[in-house]
Protein backbone atom coordinates (compact mmCIF):
# COMPACT_ATOMS: atom_id res chain seq x y z
CA UNK A 1 0.00 0.00 0.00
CA UNK A 2 1.76 3.56 -1.17
CA UNK A 3 1.94 6.37 1.29
CA UNK A 4 -0.94 8.11 0.00
CA UNK A 5 -2.94 5.24 1.01
CA UNK A 6 -1.72 4.95 4.27
CA UNK A 7 -2.41 8.65 4.75
CA UNK A 8 -5.83 8.62 3.15
CA UNK A 9 -6.98 5.57 5.91
CA UNK A 10 -5.57 8.25 9.11
CA UNK A 11 -7.59 10.83 7.81
CA UNK A 12 -10.65 9.00 7.96
CA UNK A 13 -10.03 7.06 11.06
CA UNK A 14 -9.47 10.61 12.84
CA UNK A 15 -13.11 11.01 13.15
CA UNK A 16 -14.10 7.51 14.61
CA UNK A 17 -17.06 7.04 12.55
CA UNK A 18 -15.19 4.25 9.99
CA UNK A 19 -14.95 2.39 12.72
CA UNK A 20 -18.95 3.39 13.56
CA UNK A 21 -19.90 1.85 9.83
CA UNK A 22 -18.18 -0.91 9.64
CA UNK A 23 -18.76 -2.56 13.31
CA UNK A 24 -22.65 -1.35 12.59
CA UNK A 25 -22.69 -3.52 9.05
CA UNK A 26 -20.35 -6.77 10.72
CA UNK A 27 -23.51 -6.76 13.56
CA UNK A 28 -26.16 -6.29 10.82
CA UNK A 29 -24.61 -9.48 8.68
CA UNK A 30 -24.28 -11.26 12.14
CA UNK A 31 -27.94 -11.09 12.86
CA UNK A 32 -28.37 -11.71 9.04
CA UNK A 33 -26.70 -15.30 9.57
CA UNK A 34 -28.39 -15.80 12.96
CA UNK A 35 -32.13 -15.71 11.43
CA UNK A 36 -30.75 -17.59 8.61
CA UNK A 37 -29.66 -20.80 10.59
CA UNK A 38 -31.67 -20.66 14.17
CA UNK A 39 -35.21 -21.81 14.46
CA UNK A 40 -37.51 -20.80 16.97
CA UNK A 41 -37.40 -17.96 19.67
CA UNK A 42 -35.41 -19.84 22.44
CA UNK A 43 -32.48 -20.98 20.06
CA UNK A 44 -32.99 -17.54 18.25
CA UNK A 45 -32.47 -15.89 22.24
CA UNK A 46 -29.51 -18.18 22.86
CA UNK A 47 -27.76 -17.24 20.19
CA UNK A 48 -28.10 -13.29 20.33
CA UNK A 49 -26.74 -13.87 23.96
CA UNK A 50 -23.67 -15.68 22.24
CA UNK A 51 -23.45 -12.94 19.97
CA UNK A 52 -23.36 -10.26 22.28
CA UNK A 53 -21.16 -12.14 24.72
CA UNK A 54 -18.81 -12.58 22.31
CA UNK A 55 -18.38 -9.41 21.22
CA UNK A 56 -17.78 -7.76 24.72
CA UNK A 57 -15.20 -10.88 25.45
CA UNK A 58 -13.08 -9.48 22.35
CA UNK A 59 -14.07 -5.93 23.57
CA UNK A 60 -12.09 -6.70 26.82
CA UNK A 61 -9.18 -7.51 24.74
CA UNK A 62 -8.82 -5.21 22.43
CA UNK A 63 -11.67 -2.38 22.58
CA UNK A 64 -12.05 -1.81 19.53
CA UNK A 65 -15.95 -2.59 18.16
CA UNK A 66 -15.38 -3.16 14.33
CA UNK A 67 -12.47 -5.53 15.11
CA UNK A 68 -14.44 -7.35 18.39
CA UNK A 69 -17.68 -7.51 15.57
CA UNK A 70 -15.51 -9.20 13.34
CA UNK A 71 -13.51 -11.59 15.54
CA UNK A 72 -16.95 -12.56 16.96
CA UNK A 73 -18.65 -13.23 13.42
CA UNK A 74 -15.87 -14.96 11.79
CA UNK A 75 -16.07 -16.93 15.28
CA UNK A 76 -19.88 -17.91 14.63
CA UNK A 77 -19.41 -18.45 10.60
CA UNK A 78 -16.19 -20.80 11.23
CA UNK A 79 -19.25 -23.12 13.46
CA UNK A 80 -21.76 -22.69 11.32
CA UNK A 81 -19.88 -23.77 8.33
CA UNK A 82 -18.14 -26.44 10.21
CA UNK A 83 -21.23 -27.39 11.83
CA UNK A 84 -22.89 -27.50 8.69
CA UNK A 85 -20.13 -29.27 6.77
CA UNK A 86 -20.35 -32.36 9.82
CA UNK A 87 -23.62 -32.34 8.97
CA UNK A 88 -23.75 -33.59 5.56
CA UNK A 89 -21.15 -36.12 6.67
CA UNK A 90 -22.29 -37.46 10.00
CA UNK A 91 -25.78 -36.26 10.10
CA UNK A 92 -25.17 -34.39 13.32
CA UNK A 93 -24.30 -30.82 13.66
CA UNK A 94 -21.71 -29.81 15.92
CA UNK A 95 -20.95 -29.70 19.77
CA UNK A 96 -18.78 -28.70 22.57
CA UNK A 97 -17.55 -32.28 22.56
CA UNK A 98 -15.78 -31.47 19.48
CA UNK A 99 -13.60 -29.47 20.85
CA UNK A 100 -13.04 -30.99 24.03
CA UNK A 101 -12.34 -34.45 22.56
CA UNK A 102 -10.56 -34.65 19.36
CA UNK A 103 -10.86 -37.82 17.49
CA UNK A 104 -8.91 -38.70 14.90
CA UNK A 105 -10.75 -40.99 13.04
CA UNK A 106 -12.44 -37.99 12.23
CA UNK A 107 -9.90 -35.29 11.32
CA UNK A 108 -8.66 -38.30 9.07
CA UNK A 109 -11.54 -38.63 7.19
CA UNK A 110 -11.99 -34.85 6.75
CA UNK A 111 -8.85 -35.07 5.26
CA UNK A 112 -9.51 -37.50 2.84
CA UNK A 113 -12.67 -35.97 1.45
CA UNK A 114 -11.25 -32.40 1.55
CA UNK A 115 -7.58 -32.94 0.33
CA UNK A 116 -6.86 -29.21 0.34
CA UNK A 117 -8.09 -28.27 3.25
CA UNK A 118 -4.87 -27.65 4.88
CA UNK A 119 -3.75 -25.00 2.24
CA UNK A 120 -7.23 -23.75 2.32
CA UNK A 121 -7.14 -23.20 6.17
CA UNK A 122 -3.94 -21.38 6.30
CA UNK A 123 -4.67 -19.59 3.57
CA UNK A 124 -7.79 -18.22 5.63
CA UNK A 125 -5.98 -17.77 8.65
CA UNK A 126 -3.20 -15.61 6.90
CA UNK A 127 -6.22 -13.36 5.24
CA UNK A 128 -8.28 -13.23 8.99
CA UNK A 129 -4.61 -11.62 10.42
CA UNK A 130 -4.14 -9.58 7.81
CA UNK A 131 -8.07 -8.52 7.92
CA UNK A 132 -7.14 -7.22 11.61
CA UNK A 133 -4.50 -5.12 10.86
CA UNK A 134 -6.43 -3.40 8.72
CA UNK A 135 -9.19 -3.20 10.79
CA UNK A 136 -7.37 -1.75 14.10
CA UNK A 137 -5.42 0.42 11.64
CA UNK A 138 -9.05 1.83 10.65
CA UNK A 139 -11.08 1.13 13.81
CA UNK A 140 -10.18 4.01 16.62
CA UNK A 141 -13.48 3.44 18.63
CA UNK A 142 -12.67 2.68 22.32
CA UNK A 143 -15.32 0.92 24.56
CA UNK A 144 -15.11 1.67 28.63
CA UNK A 145 -13.94 -1.94 30.03
CA UNK A 146 -16.35 -1.82 32.74
CA UNK A 147 -19.70 -1.68 30.65
CA UNK A 148 -18.03 -4.19 28.20
CA UNK A 149 -17.52 -6.67 31.30
CA UNK A 150 -21.30 -6.05 33.30
CA UNK A 151 -23.43 -6.59 29.67
CA UNK A 152 -20.79 -9.67 28.83
CA UNK A 153 -21.64 -10.91 32.28
CA UNK A 154 -25.46 -10.56 32.33
CA UNK A 155 -25.64 -12.44 28.57
CA UNK A 156 -23.36 -15.06 30.08
CA UNK A 157 -25.76 -15.65 32.90
CA UNK A 158 -28.71 -15.60 30.90
CA UNK A 159 -26.97 -18.56 28.25
CA UNK A 160 -26.60 -20.52 31.48
CA UNK A 161 -29.36 -20.53 32.86
CA UNK A 162 -31.34 -21.02 29.79
CA UNK A 163 -29.18 -24.18 28.93
CA UNK A 164 -29.82 -25.67 32.01
CA UNK A 165 -33.79 -24.98 31.96
CA UNK A 166 -33.96 -26.08 28.41
CA UNK A 167 -30.89 -28.76 28.07
CA UNK A 168 -30.47 -29.93 24.76
CA UNK A 169 -32.48 -32.80 23.65
CA UNK A 170 -30.91 -35.82 21.66
CA UNK A 171 -32.49 -35.24 18.72
CA UNK A 172 -31.73 -31.91 18.66
CA UNK A 173 -28.28 -32.68 16.71
CA UNK A 174 -29.79 -34.76 13.53
CA UNK A 175 -32.13 -31.44 13.00
CA UNK A 176 -29.37 -29.86 10.97
CA UNK A 177 -30.46 -26.02 12.29
CA UNK A 178 -29.28 -24.07 15.43
CA UNK A 179 -25.58 -24.82 15.14
CA UNK A 180 -24.37 -21.87 16.96
CA UNK A 181 -27.08 -22.11 20.09
CA UNK A 182 -26.82 -26.07 20.16
CA UNK A 183 -23.29 -25.97 20.41
CA UNK A 184 -23.36 -23.56 23.38
CA UNK A 185 -25.80 -25.45 25.35
CA UNK A 186 -23.70 -28.47 24.88
CA UNK A 187 -20.86 -26.58 26.42
CA UNK A 188 -23.27 -25.64 29.15
CA UNK A 189 -24.15 -28.98 29.88
CA UNK A 190 -20.23 -30.43 29.39
CA UNK A 191 -18.99 -28.38 31.30
CA UNK A 192 -21.93 -28.52 34.24
CA UNK A 193 -21.46 -32.45 34.48
CA UNK A 194 -17.83 -32.38 34.22
CA UNK A 195 -17.80 -29.77 37.63
CA UNK A 196 -20.38 -31.75 39.34
CA UNK A 197 -17.96 -34.98 39.53
CA UNK A 198 -17.11 -36.03 36.18
CA UNK A 199 -18.65 -37.33 33.16
CA UNK A 200 -18.58 -41.18 33.98
CA UNK A 201 -20.76 -42.16 37.47
CA UNK A 202 -19.14 -44.49 39.57
CA UNK A 203 -18.37 -45.12 43.59
CA UNK A 204 -15.57 -43.37 45.33
CA UNK A 205 -14.76 -46.33 46.83
CA UNK A 206 -15.42 -49.98 47.14
CA UNK A 207 -13.91 -52.93 50.06
CA UNK A 208 -13.60 -56.22 47.31
CA UNK A 209 -11.35 -56.28 44.69
CA UNK A 210 -11.35 -58.42 41.20
CA UNK A 211 -8.64 -60.35 40.42
CA UNK A 212 -6.46 -59.70 37.30
CA UNK A 213 -7.49 -60.44 33.87
CA UNK A 214 -6.18 -64.15 32.22
CA UNK A 215 -3.16 -63.72 30.18
CA UNK A 216 -4.35 -63.68 26.18
CA UNK A 217 -3.65 -67.93 26.16
CA UNK A 218 -5.94 -68.82 29.19
CA UNK A 219 -8.86 -68.84 28.29
CA UNK A 220 -9.25 -72.87 27.30
CA UNK A 221 -12.80 -73.71 25.76
CA UNK A 222 -14.23 -77.51 27.12
CA UNK A 223 -14.20 -77.65 22.93
CA UNK A 224 -13.65 -75.90 19.53
CA UNK A 225 -15.87 -73.05 20.21
CA UNK A 226 -18.30 -72.02 17.30
CA UNK A 227 -17.96 -68.94 14.82
CA UNK A 228 -20.09 -66.31 16.65
CA UNK A 229 -22.39 -63.57 14.99
CA UNK A 230 -24.60 -60.87 16.36
CA UNK A 231 -26.83 -59.02 14.06
CA UNK A 232 -28.12 -55.24 15.23
CA UNK A 233 -31.50 -55.28 14.07
CA UNK A 234 -32.66 -51.67 13.46
CA UNK A 235 -35.18 -50.61 15.39
CA UNK A 236 -36.90 -53.87 15.79
CA UNK A 237 -39.53 -55.25 18.24
CA UNK A 238 -42.33 -57.89 18.19
CA UNK A 239 -45.01 -55.67 17.36
CA UNK A 240 -47.50 -58.94 18.61
CA UNK A 241 -46.94 -56.58 22.03
CA UNK A 242 -49.25 -53.60 21.02
CA UNK A 243 -53.05 -54.01 21.04
CA UNK A 244 -55.04 -54.25 17.66
CA UNK A 245 -51.99 -54.63 15.26
CA UNK A 246 -52.48 -57.10 12.38
CA UNK A 247 -49.86 -59.05 11.58
CA UNK A 248 -48.96 -61.60 8.39
CA UNK A 249 -49.05 -64.99 9.23
CA UNK A 250 -46.11 -66.45 10.76
CA UNK A 251 -44.83 -63.12 12.26
CA UNK A 252 -43.25 -64.42 15.32
CA UNK A 253 -41.10 -67.00 13.81
CA UNK A 254 -38.28 -64.22 13.85
CA UNK A 255 -38.54 -63.46 17.11
CA UNK A 256 -38.13 -67.21 18.46
CA UNK A 257 -34.57 -68.72 19.74
CA UNK A 258 -33.67 -72.00 19.07
CA UNK A 259 -35.14 -73.21 22.21
CA UNK A 260 -38.22 -72.08 21.04
CA UNK A 261 -38.40 -69.50 23.23
CA UNK A 262 -39.55 -65.44 22.77
CA UNK A 263 -37.02 -63.29 25.23
CA UNK A 264 -37.38 -59.64 25.54
CA UNK A 265 -34.13 -57.32 25.61
CA UNK A 266 -34.30 -54.46 27.62
CA UNK A 267 -32.88 -51.35 26.06
CA UNK A 268 -31.50 -48.15 27.20
CA UNK A 269 -33.08 -46.05 24.09
CA UNK A 270 -36.27 -45.28 22.97
CA UNK A 271 -36.86 -44.76 19.51
CA UNK A 272 -33.54 -43.08 19.14
CA UNK A 273 -30.01 -43.55 19.52
CA UNK A 274 -28.70 -47.10 18.23
CA UNK A 275 -25.22 -46.61 19.72
CA UNK A 276 -26.44 -46.91 23.17
CA UNK A 277 -27.48 -50.26 22.89
CA UNK A 278 -24.21 -50.82 20.73
CA UNK A 279 -22.05 -49.61 23.51
CA UNK A 280 -24.02 -52.02 26.05
CA UNK A 281 -23.20 -55.13 23.82
CA UNK A 282 -20.07 -54.48 22.97
CA UNK A 283 -18.90 -53.21 26.48
CA UNK A 284 -21.42 -54.79 28.88
CA UNK A 285 -21.60 -51.29 30.47
CA UNK A 286 -24.87 -49.11 31.04
CA UNK A 287 -24.94 -45.44 28.77
CA UNK A 288 -26.96 -44.26 32.27
CA UNK A 289 -23.59 -44.58 33.63
CA UNK A 290 -23.18 -41.09 32.01
CA UNK A 291 -25.58 -39.01 33.09
CA UNK A 292 -26.76 -36.14 30.77
CA UNK A 293 -23.50 -36.72 28.40
CA UNK A 294 -25.17 -40.32 27.60
CA UNK A 295 -25.43 -39.67 24.23
CA UNK A 296 -22.10 -38.98 23.67
CA UNK A 297 -20.72 -42.29 25.07
CA UNK A 298 -19.34 -43.56 22.25
CA UNK A 299 -16.80 -40.65 21.75
CA UNK A 300 -16.42 -40.86 25.57
CA UNK A 301 -15.56 -44.44 26.21
CA UNK A 302 -13.22 -44.25 23.24
CA UNK A 303 -9.51 -44.92 24.48
CA UNK A 304 -11.05 -45.02 28.08
CA UNK A 305 -12.77 -48.24 28.38
CA UNK A 306 -10.77 -51.23 27.70
CA UNK A 307 -13.59 -54.25 28.59
CA UNK A 308 -16.11 -56.12 26.82
CA UNK A 309 -17.15 -58.58 24.36
CA UNK A 310 -14.44 -58.29 21.83
CA UNK A 311 -11.42 -58.32 24.30
CA UNK A 312 -13.04 -61.13 25.66
CA UNK A 313 -13.56 -63.23 22.52
CA UNK A 314 -9.44 -62.14 21.68
CA UNK A 315 -8.51 -63.80 24.55
CA UNK A 316 -10.07 -66.57 23.10
CA UNK A 317 -8.60 -66.54 19.88
CA UNK A 318 -11.36 -64.45 17.96
CA UNK A 319 -11.32 -62.47 15.05
CA UNK A 320 -13.56 -60.05 15.66
CA UNK A 321 -14.88 -57.54 13.11
CA UNK A 322 -17.94 -55.12 12.63
CA UNK A 323 -19.41 -54.29 9.41
CA UNK A 324 -20.62 -50.96 10.08
CA UNK A 325 -23.96 -49.19 8.15
CA UNK A 326 -22.44 -45.40 8.27
CA UNK A 327 -19.26 -43.58 8.55
CA UNK A 328 -16.73 -44.77 10.87
CA UNK A 329 -15.91 -41.50 11.77
CA UNK A 330 -19.69 -41.48 13.16
CA UNK A 331 -19.86 -40.29 16.32
CA UNK A 332 -16.43 -42.05 16.83
CA UNK A 333 -17.38 -45.31 16.62
CA UNK A 334 -14.05 -46.94 14.56
CA UNK A 335 -11.97 -45.33 17.75
CA UNK A 336 -14.63 -46.79 19.97
CA UNK A 337 -14.99 -50.08 18.91
CA UNK A 338 -11.01 -50.16 18.20
CA UNK A 339 -10.72 -49.58 22.07
CA UNK A 340 -13.85 -52.19 22.82
CA UNK A 341 -11.53 -54.41 21.03
CA UNK A 342 -12.73 -54.98 17.11
CA UNK A 343 -9.69 -55.98 14.92
CA UNK A 344 -10.69 -54.66 12.31
CA UNK A 345 -14.53 -51.67 11.33
CA UNK A 346 -15.96 -52.14 7.52
CA UNK A 347 -17.73 -48.82 7.22
CA UNK A 348 -20.02 -48.34 4.70
CA UNK A 349 -17.75 -46.11 2.09
CA UNK A 350 -15.42 -49.30 2.45
CA UNK A 351 -18.41 -51.66 1.63
CA UNK A 352 -20.23 -49.10 -0.94
CA UNK A 353 -23.21 -49.30 0.75
CA UNK A 354 -25.84 -46.32 0.09
CA UNK A 355 -28.20 -44.74 2.68
CA UNK A 356 -30.64 -47.59 3.25
CA UNK A 357 -29.96 -51.16 2.17
CA UNK A 358 -31.90 -54.02 1.96
CA UNK A 359 -30.45 -56.48 5.03
CA UNK A 360 -29.41 -59.32 2.12
CA UNK A 361 -26.69 -56.39 1.51
CA UNK A 362 -24.84 -56.64 4.65
CA UNK A 363 -25.40 -60.54 4.96
CA UNK A 364 -24.11 -60.77 1.68
CA UNK A 365 -20.90 -58.60 2.81
CA UNK A 366 -20.99 -60.62 5.76
CA UNK A 367 -20.41 -64.25 3.95
CA UNK A 368 -17.87 -62.90 1.93
CA UNK A 369 -15.92 -61.80 4.48
CA UNK A 370 -16.72 -65.09 6.24
CA UNK A 371 -15.48 -66.69 3.43
CA UNK A 372 -12.06 -64.69 2.77
CA UNK A 373 -11.19 -64.64 6.74
CA UNK A 374 -11.83 -68.02 8.05
CA UNK A 375 -9.55 -70.40 8.78
CA UNK A 376 -7.64 -72.00 11.91
CA UNK A 377 -9.10 -69.20 14.44
CA UNK A 378 -13.03 -68.95 15.35
CA UNK A 379 -14.44 -65.45 14.02
CA UNK A 380 -16.57 -62.70 15.83
CA UNK A 381 -18.79 -60.86 13.20
CA UNK A 382 -21.00 -57.98 14.56
CA UNK A 383 -23.58 -56.81 11.62
CA UNK A 384 -25.51 -54.29 11.64
CA UNK A 385 -28.93 -53.75 9.42
CA UNK A 386 -30.83 -50.70 8.72
CA UNK A 387 -33.95 -51.47 6.24
CA UNK A 388 -36.46 -50.76 9.35
CA UNK A 389 -34.85 -47.47 10.20
CA UNK A 390 -37.55 -44.30 10.18
CA UNK A 391 -38.71 -42.79 8.12
CA UNK A 392 -42.06 -45.08 7.49
CA UNK A 393 -44.06 -42.63 5.70
CA UNK A 394 -42.92 -43.48 2.44
CA UNK A 395 -42.76 -47.03 0.76
CA UNK A 396 -39.28 -48.56 0.85
CA UNK A 397 -38.36 -50.57 -2.26
CA UNK A 398 -41.78 -51.55 -3.26
CA UNK A 399 -39.96 -54.35 -5.25
CA UNK A 400 -39.37 -56.32 -2.21
CA UNK A 401 -42.62 -57.39 -1.69
CA UNK A 402 -45.16 -57.12 -4.73
CA UNK A 403 -47.44 -59.21 -3.41
CA UNK A 404 -47.74 -57.43 -0.07
CA UNK A 405 -51.49 -57.19 1.18
CA UNK A 406 -51.96 -53.84 3.23
CA UNK A 407 -53.49 -54.93 7.15
CA UNK A 408 -53.46 -51.53 8.85
CA UNK A 409 -55.40 -49.01 8.45
CA UNK A 410 -52.38 -46.79 9.95
CA UNK A 411 -49.76 -46.34 6.45
CA UNK A 412 -46.90 -46.28 9.04
CA UNK A 413 -47.71 -49.34 11.10
CA UNK A 414 -48.03 -51.24 8.31
CA UNK A 415 -45.14 -50.24 6.31
CA UNK A 416 -42.96 -51.20 9.77
CA UNK A 417 -44.19 -55.00 9.21
CA UNK A 418 -43.95 -55.19 5.85
CA UNK A 419 -39.95 -54.00 6.50
CA UNK A 420 -39.83 -56.26 9.10
CA UNK A 421 -41.54 -58.88 6.63
CA UNK A 422 -38.62 -58.54 4.51
CA UNK A 423 -35.50 -58.38 6.98
CA UNK A 424 -37.11 -61.95 8.86
CA UNK A 425 -37.19 -63.32 5.08
CA UNK A 426 -33.61 -62.03 4.44
CA UNK A 427 -32.33 -63.53 7.96
CA UNK A 428 -33.57 -66.80 6.90
CA UNK A 429 -31.99 -66.57 3.53
CA UNK A 430 -28.58 -65.57 5.34
CA UNK A 431 -29.00 -68.81 8.12
CA UNK A 432 -29.94 -71.33 4.73
CA UNK A 433 -27.13 -69.93 3.03
CA UNK A 434 -24.48 -70.40 6.22
CA UNK A 435 -26.13 -74.32 6.35
CA UNK A 436 -25.49 -74.70 2.93
CA UNK A 437 -22.24 -73.57 2.45
CA UNK A 438 -20.59 -74.24 5.75
CA UNK A 439 -21.64 -77.80 7.16
CA UNK A 440 -18.43 -78.51 8.69
CA UNK A 441 -18.21 -75.03 10.71
CA UNK A 442 -20.23 -74.04 13.64
CA UNK A 443 -22.20 -70.63 14.00
CA UNK A 444 -23.28 -68.87 17.22
CA UNK A 445 -25.75 -65.76 16.16
CA UNK A 446 -27.33 -63.78 18.62
CA UNK A 447 -30.14 -61.57 16.89
CA UNK A 448 -31.56 -58.08 18.59
CA UNK A 449 -33.16 -55.14 18.00
CA UNK A 450 -31.09 -52.06 19.29
CA UNK A 451 -34.61 -50.25 20.45
CA UNK A 452 -38.25 -49.92 19.88
CA UNK A 453 -39.13 -47.75 16.58
CA UNK A 454 -40.48 -44.40 17.34
CA UNK A 455 -43.66 -44.95 16.27
CA UNK A 456 -43.81 -48.12 19.17
CA UNK A 457 -44.69 -45.61 21.99
CA UNK A 458 -48.31 -44.78 20.97
CA UNK A 459 -48.79 -48.50 19.79
CA UNK A 460 -48.07 -50.08 22.98
CA UNK A 461 -50.05 -47.20 24.70
CA UNK A 462 -52.88 -46.48 22.51
CA UNK A 463 -54.91 -45.03 25.42
CA UNK A 464 -52.30 -42.77 27.09
CA UNK A 465 -51.86 -39.32 25.64
CA UNK A 466 -48.66 -37.69 24.42
CA UNK A 467 -47.97 -36.57 27.87
CA UNK A 468 -48.55 -39.36 29.69
CA UNK A 469 -46.26 -41.20 27.29
CA UNK A 470 -43.64 -38.93 27.82
CA UNK A 471 -43.29 -39.08 31.02
CA UNK A 472 -43.16 -43.03 30.80
CA UNK A 473 -40.09 -42.52 28.76
CA UNK A 474 -38.72 -40.30 31.11
CA UNK A 475 -39.36 -42.59 34.46
CA UNK A 476 -37.98 -45.24 32.48
CA UNK A 477 -40.79 -47.25 31.76
CA UNK A 478 -39.89 -51.00 30.18
CA UNK A 479 -43.17 -50.90 27.77
CA UNK A 480 -41.25 -48.18 25.85
CA UNK A 481 -38.05 -49.65 26.18
CA UNK A 482 -38.31 -53.33 25.07
CA UNK A 483 -37.32 -54.66 22.15
CA UNK A 484 -36.13 -58.37 21.69
CA UNK A 485 -33.06 -61.05 21.47
CA UNK A 486 -33.14 -64.18 20.22
CA UNK A 487 -29.99 -66.74 20.00
CA UNK A 488 -29.57 -69.23 17.12
CA UNK A 489 -27.22 -72.03 16.61
CA UNK A 490 -26.28 -74.08 13.23
CA UNK A 491 -24.04 -77.42 13.47
CA UNK A 492 -23.90 -76.41 17.14
CA UNK A 493 -25.64 -76.50 20.91
CA UNK A 494 -25.92 -73.67 22.80
CA UNK A 495 -23.79 -74.91 25.70
CA UNK A 496 -25.80 -72.81 28.68
CA UNK A 497 -28.33 -70.76 28.28
CA UNK A 498 -29.41 -70.15 32.46
CA UNK A 499 -28.37 -66.42 31.76
CA UNK A 500 -30.89 -65.85 28.54
CA UNK A 501 -33.91 -64.33 30.78
CA UNK A 502 -37.26 -63.74 29.78
CA UNK A 503 -36.72 -60.39 30.41
CA UNK A 504 -32.90 -58.90 30.19
CA UNK A 505 -30.96 -55.80 30.12
CA UNK A 506 -28.73 -55.02 27.32
CA UNK A 507 -25.51 -54.68 29.18
CA UNK A 508 -26.13 -58.24 29.97
CA UNK A 509 -25.95 -59.63 26.65
CA UNK A 510 -22.33 -60.27 26.28
CA UNK A 511 -22.43 -62.66 29.08
CA UNK A 512 -25.25 -64.80 27.22
CA UNK A 513 -23.34 -64.79 24.28
CA UNK A 514 -20.14 -66.74 26.17
CA UNK A 515 -22.04 -68.44 28.23
CA UNK A 516 -24.20 -70.08 25.22
CA UNK A 517 -20.81 -70.07 23.24
CA UNK A 518 -19.40 -72.64 26.15
CA UNK A 519 -16.37 -69.65 26.43
CA UNK A 520 -14.59 -69.25 30.25
CA UNK A 521 -15.68 -66.20 31.73
CA UNK A 522 -12.81 -63.50 32.65
CA UNK A 523 -13.22 -62.05 36.25
CA UNK A 524 -15.40 -58.70 34.71
CA UNK A 525 -18.16 -60.99 33.50
CA UNK A 526 -17.83 -63.67 36.19
CA UNK A 527 -18.52 -60.53 38.79
CA UNK A 528 -21.13 -59.34 36.27
CA UNK A 529 -22.48 -62.71 35.91
CA UNK A 530 -23.15 -62.38 39.83
CA UNK A 531 -24.97 -59.43 39.53
CA UNK A 532 -27.14 -60.47 37.00
CA UNK A 533 -27.88 -63.16 39.51
CA UNK A 534 -28.73 -60.73 42.51
CA UNK A 535 -30.86 -58.43 40.42
CA UNK A 536 -33.30 -60.49 37.95
CA UNK A 537 -31.90 -59.65 34.76
CA UNK A 538 -31.52 -56.16 35.48
CA UNK A 539 -28.20 -53.84 35.51
CA UNK A 540 -27.89 -49.93 35.94
CA UNK A 541 -32.37 -50.28 37.11
CA UNK A 542 -30.93 -52.31 39.83
CA UNK A 543 -30.94 -50.20 43.04
CA UNK A 544 -30.85 -46.83 41.22
CA UNK A 545 -27.71 -47.26 39.80
CA UNK A 546 -25.88 -48.77 42.84
CA UNK A 547 -24.75 -52.03 41.23
CA UNK A 548 -23.95 -50.28 38.28
CA UNK A 549 -21.62 -47.54 40.07
CA UNK A 550 -19.86 -50.44 42.19
CA UNK A 551 -19.07 -52.80 39.01
CA UNK A 552 -17.65 -49.41 37.18
CA UNK A 553 -15.76 -48.70 40.41
CA UNK A 554 -14.06 -52.05 40.44
CA UNK A 555 -13.19 -51.77 36.56
CA UNK A 556 -11.59 -48.27 37.75
CA UNK A 557 -9.65 -49.87 40.20
CA UNK A 558 -8.67 -52.71 37.29
CA UNK A 559 -7.16 -50.48 35.11
CA UNK A 560 -9.79 -51.18 32.41
CA UNK A 561 -11.64 -47.69 32.88
CA UNK A 562 -8.91 -44.49 32.48
CA UNK A 563 -9.54 -41.47 32.46
CA UNK A 564 -12.60 -40.58 33.49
Amino acid sequence: MTAVGHSAIRRLAQGGWPGVILAAALHLWAIVRIFQTEFGAFGLTVCLLTWICLNCLFLLVVRRAALAAALSLGLVEFLILVSQFKFKITWMTATFLDVMLVDSDSLSFLMSVMPGLRIITVAAAIGCVGLAILLWTIDRTSVPRSVTASLGAVCLVGIVVLSNRVPEEPHEPFQGVNHVSNFVRSMVVSLSELSNGGWFELDRAVASRMKPLPADDDCQPAGKPPHIIMVLDESSFDIRNAPGVKIPDGYGRHFLSADGKTRSLITEAAGGPTWYTEFNVLTGLSTRSFGRMSFHVTRLAAGRIRRGLPQALRRCGYKTFTLYPAYGAFLGARSFQKSAGIDRMIDSREMGAGDVEPDSFYYDKALRLFEKERGTAPLFLFVYTVANHFPWDTTYRADLTPDWVKLNADAETDEYIRRQTISARDYRAFVEKLKRDYPDESFLIVRFGDHPPSIAARLVAPDSSDAEIARGIMNRDPRFFTAYYAIDAINFTPADLSLARDKLDAPYLPLVVQEAAGLPLDSTFAEQRRILERCNGMFYRCKEGAEARRFNRLLVDSGLIKGF
